[in-house]
């Protein structure tokens, strides 16, 4: 899963990215891309861990770049946003930083606080991009289409699904109300279209105002996130022992970590199943509703092929039952076929001819 980390100067986006990862921004550093791989916290594998003491643990993970802010308000701004853009298409999932908060030591943007101007602002500037290329694309087409050629009617439905595009887009309408059948997506998937990504709004707040703000009306947003980065970034650094005390102060159940993560599976429609044995325990992330042969795909596309059966126990049974062997003895451990739809929490022992 990649996530790319957006935003205007000064909202603390970067800072964001540090409470999401645990890494020290330096605040000075030239303006650059940065990346990192989280790992997704799961508790379940800390108890699979203690049934079998394996020789590894592998969590699901998630990477986040954070690109740098730029000025959509001049033509050098908008200039240096787009060139950054190939990057940012690339990316399954947008997070969109608003600032709302005041400090005079960080000059806000415009000299002004405005976090629903602000996220229009950056909304409006994807939209534009994906009607730039779309209308280019459109343009090309339209000429290639005048002569004949062995891709004549593929390129005759590609004309027609971008011009409907183009319609959308120019009637302020994002692609992801437009592209809805699965072929269509595939026909689009090379232009990695901003406006068809899920995206999420974090509306980043001074931590005295953390509990008592609500989260920003966000139009087409699949979530939107109040938290205060500047803090939940000092937090990140702490041993995990010592932050529920600082969490609970903020009035806040979970890290930012946490509710970033939680977000971005929501949004993607992402679930995971679990294996485990003594050489490894392992989450593996895969789309709501995969069947049990496309998570056995998920390990290696030889037990797709060669699939027999899976055998599957939830999670919840399994620590009712303490292990395996009471989870089998009380009825809780099924034989499932390819067609089983497997649900967050499974556990999958996969069966397939070699």
């Amino acid at each position: 899963m990649k996530v790319a980390i957006l935003g205007l100067p000064k909202s603390g986006k970067s800072t964001v990215f540090a409470a999401a990862t645990g890494l020290t921004v330096d605040p000075h550093a030239p303006p650059e891309p940065r990346q990192a791989v989280v790992r997704v916290p799961d508790r379940r594998l800390d108890y699979l861990t203690k049934l079998h003491n394996p020789k590894k643990v592998t969590e699901a993970v998630i990477e986040i770049i954070d690109l740098p802010g730029h000025s959509l308000h001049d033509p050098k701004g908008r200039d240096d946003w787009r060139k950054q853009l190939p990057t940012v298409r690339q990316s399954e999932l947008l997070l969109v930083v608003v600032r709302d908060f005041e400090n005079p030591a960080v000059p806000a943007y415009r000299d002004r606080v405005d976090a629903q101007a602000d996220f229009e602002t950056v909304w409006g500037e994807l939209m534009f991009s994906d009607l730039d290329t779309v209308t280019t694309r459109v343009d090309r087409l339209e000429k290639s289409l005048k002569k004949p050629s062995p891709t004549h009617d593929a390129e005759k439905h590609e004309f027609a699904l971008l011009t409907r595009c183009r319609a959308a887009l120019e009637g302020e309408k994002p692609l992801s109300t437009v592209i809805t059948a699965e072929n269509e997506r595939r026909a689009v998937s090379s232009f990695g279209f901003l406006s068809e990504k899920p995206l999420i709004c974090v509306r980043n707040v001074s931590d005295d105002r953390v509990s008592s703000t609500a989260p920003l009306k966000a139009e087409h947003a699949a979530d939107s996130l109040v938290l205060s980065a500047s803090i939940e970034a000092e937090i990140a650094t702490l041993d995990p022992a010592d932050r529920a005390a600082f969490l609970a102060d903020l009035g806040v159940q979970a890290s930012a970590r946490d509710r970033l993560v939680q977000a971005c599976y929501s949004a993607l429609g992402l679930v995971s199943f679990l294996t485990m044995g003594a050489d490894e325990v392992r989450a593996w992330t895969i789309p709501r509703g995969s069947t049990a042969v496309e998570a056995a795909g998920k390990i290696h596309t030889d037990l797709a092929k060669g699939f027999i059966r899976a055998e599957t126990v939830a999670y919840e049974d399994l620590v009712a039952h303490q292990d395996m062997k009471g989870a089998r003895a009380a009825g809780k451990v099924r034989k499932e076929g390819k067609t089983y739809v497997v649900a967050d929490g499974d556990i999958l022992n996969i069966l397939a001819n070699a």
